[in-house]
């Protein structure tokens, strides 16, 4: 059985610890010069990638598709993208919609017993997917 206790011992150096606090305030500047919309745009596309892979549209390294998890993907995007569409450029906007319509619609044609039409992932915010 391991041993998780703290020891005095495990804790970092103060070098250590200056390294990560100027990491910290490296990448929070960093953060700060990124336009909302592209951080909105990395985080769909995260989100878009995981639901992927667990639908079984993309490399898988265990080769199973996983469909509780794609719909929790799924609709956490669906959600991001409709709450975020009216702040966004059309041109940014219409790939990420486009992105979630192909995503839905593998789903449905993963599932072994397709959800009603509008009651699939995400389609509370998207309206009926066919």
């Amino acid at each position: 059985m391991t041993d998780y206790r703290y020891s005095p011992d495990d804790a970092p150096g103060e070098s250590e610890a200056a390294d990560s606090v100027d990491e910290l305030a490296d990448a929070t500047r960093d953060i700060a010069d990124v336009a909302a919309v592209e951080v909105i745009g990395a985080a769909a596309v995260h989100l878009m990638s995981a639901a992927a892979v667990k639908c079984g549209l993309a490399e898988n390294p265990e080769g199973e598709i996983d469909l509780d998890e794609a719909r929790k993907l799924i609709t956490a995007l669906a959600g991001l993208i409709t709450a975020s569409a009216p702040d966004l450029s059309d041109s940014h906007a219409r790939p990420l919609r486009d992105g979630l319509r192909t995503l839905q619609l593998a789903f449905r044609e993963a599932s072994l017993v397709p959800d009603p039409i509008g009651k699939g992932p995400g389609e509370k915010w998207t309206g009926p997917v066919t």
